[in-house]
């Protein structure tokens, strides 16, 4: 009974903390080290699942935009109508912003985990870095909607992106603030920003799936991972919906502060 509690506390706060720019790997290591996490509750595979949680989530909330994009890109590339350009354009920025952080995801994988992963200092500091640039553009409307976008924009916030690899620096927020940087409204930076995670997040779930089918321990698992994944996707569905009025009603601030006391409390007290 008390790890089926674990798993659902860990599902629940994954899915709270995925849509937000808090970093869910850093609260997720919090969790981990308060609740002294052992064996299959700390593994790769379940962390994999509950943010494929997360991932079911945000393609219902972004269901139409998604849809209309993988239609309007196949329509331009077999008719070349003019109607379909800017989305036709557009999955190319979704492409391009997902290949910086797939090639250094691909390259430091390794040291990720086993070096980063651990460092209870590193996450504090993380989170600090995060209330830092959270604060710096807590104010940035923006002038550029999804049309204006361009591939440099694209360029930087995928480049940026490759920060989140390090645990405790979120990848929505690192994302988010890398396209209000570029000048883009605050509503199209954040459906950008998880157009990216769609694919990455995709791909993780396809590579882990292969290492989890291998290992001896899963079929025992399956209702106890099952669990994290549903409350992971429930939790994650509410967040982002009231995450997207908050981005919107400018109030990044509030995130800023948060970060900030959570970073400087994990250096002290962890």
């Amino acid at each position: 009974m008390e790890n089926i509690i674990k798993f659902i506390i860990l599902g629940i706060v994954q899915g709270f903390t995925e849509p937000l720019p808090i970093s869910s790997s850093g609260h997720v290591f919090i969790l981990k080290k308060l609740l002294n996490t052992d064996g299959p509750l700390g593994d790769l595979n379940f962390e994999i699942i509950v943010n494929f949680g997360s991932l079911i989530a945000i393609l219902i909330i972004y269901w139409k935009d998604i849809v209309r994009l993988i239609n309007s890109f196949f329509k331009y590339l077999f008719t070349k109508e003019k109607k379909y350009k800017e989305d036709y354009k557009y999955c190319w920025l979704i492409v391009l912003g997902c290949i910086p952080v797939g090639i250094a995801g691909f390259l430091l994988k390794d040291f990720i985990e086993d070096v980063l992963g651990n460092s209870t200092l590193l996450i504090g500091i993380s989170f600090i870095i995060t209330s830092i640039f959270l604060f710096l553009v807590k104010d940035i409307k923006g002038k550029k909607n999804d049309s204006d976008l361009t591939f440099k924009d694209a360029l930087f916030i995928g480049l940026i992106q490759i920060i989140a690899l390090i645990p405790g620096i979120s990848r929505s927020g690192s994302t988010l603030i890398a396209a209000l940087f570029r000048d883009i409204k605050r509503s199209p930076a954040l459906k950008y920003s998880f157009m990216l995670y769609i694919p990455i997040s995709l791909g993780t779930m396809i590579l882990g799936v292969k290492d989890m089918l291998g290992q001896f321990n899963v079929r025992s698992l399956i209702s106890l991972y099952f669990l994290g994944f549903i409350s992971s996707l429930v939790v994650s569905y509410y967040t982002l919906r009231w995450f997207k009025k908050a981005v919107s009603d400018g109030k990044l601030i509030y995130f800023s502060i948060y970060c900030l006391i959570l970073g400087i409390l994990v250096i002290v007290v962890l």
